[in-house]
């Protein structure tokens, strides 16, 4: 059997590389990519068979851009995945702290360590496009003055030591990450929960209404994130995730939205996967 191919932004060892293999296990082949909507790009070119995509992180809010690729896109969610960001000072083994001038990373990565910058003001913080490219880029060039900010894989992958652990300001981090496919004939049995796009009409109660229907049915609306409809004005598109147990429930709540809703799109019906 083939494996996998799963398209990630970054390279290996990164934090989408490690949610890819909490998700499908260790038997996939990473796809590395520069951005996420060269993701996308692989994905279409069938490059690919899934894309990981973090679409919000607990500490630095939702990644809107993500949301326009969904749009944009229209791939399927098939799956969704939470990682507990833990973030390490890595460095060549036998460095010592002392040696360390500089430290690079995800600027995001940079933005979650500050306690531990203002306690060691003399480091120089270099930002970078992905913290796993930082530690290989220590191994590669066998850099003795300089640090990463990356997760425990890449210490492993790139032969790094880990000179500070949990390094991150507040520890309980977490990234939630969509499993995008092109396959629109893939079904997920038991599904329990699903996320949508819609847009409703500039009108008092428009947006109530198709709140109203998902609580009258007992469907949990876990989230709802609003982004402006491009080049008209008072106009947003509305993205939505809801949870449900009884399924015939979950169709009642549909019929009524449709009812009030416009450019009414279902991104993907999928398990509920919140485990850290």
């Amino acid at each position: 059997m083939e494996k996998k191919r799963v398209a990630i932004q970054g390279i290996k060892a990164s934090f989408h590389e490690e949610a890819a293999l909490k998700f499908f296990g260790n038997d996939i082949e990473t796809v590395e990519c520069n951005s996420f909507k060269h993701t996308c790009e692989v994905l279409k070119r069938k490059e690919a068979d899934f894309v990981v995509m973090a679409i919000e992180n607990s500490i630095a809010g939702s990644l809107l851009p993500n949301y326009t690729l969904l749009r944009d896109y229209q791939f399927t969610i098939v799956g969704e995945v939470y990682l507990h960001i833990q973030l390490h000072l890595l460095a060549l083994p036998g460095v010592t702290f002392d040696q360390i001038k500089r430290v690079e990373s995800h600027p995001i990565a940079i933005r979650q360590c500050d306690d531990f910058f203002n306690e060691h003001a003399h480091l120089n913080i270099v930002e970078s496009t992905d913290t796993a490219a930082c530690a290989k880029r220590i191994r590669d060039e066998q850099l003795t003055d300089t640090a990463a900010i990356a997760n425990k894989l890449a210490s492993e992958m790139y032969g790094l030591q880990v000179m500070e652990r949990r390094i991150e300001t507040n520890k309980k981090n977490y990234t939630r990450f969509l499993i995008l496919t092109d396959n629109k004939d893939i079904q997920i049995e038991k599904a329990n929960k699903a996320s949508f796009s819609f847009q409703v009409s500039d009108e008092v109660g428009s947006l109530v209404r198709v709140l109203d229907a998902f609580a009258e049915n007992e469907i949990n609306l876990s989230k709802i994130q609003s982004m402006p409809v491009l080049g008209k004005r008072n106009q947003y598109n509305f993205y939505v995730d809801i949870e449900w147990q009884d399924h015939k429930k979950y169709e009642e709540a549909l019929r009524k939205v449709l009812r009030y809703t416009i450019n009414f799109t279902i991104l993907g019906e999928y398990l509920k996967n919140d485990e850290v």
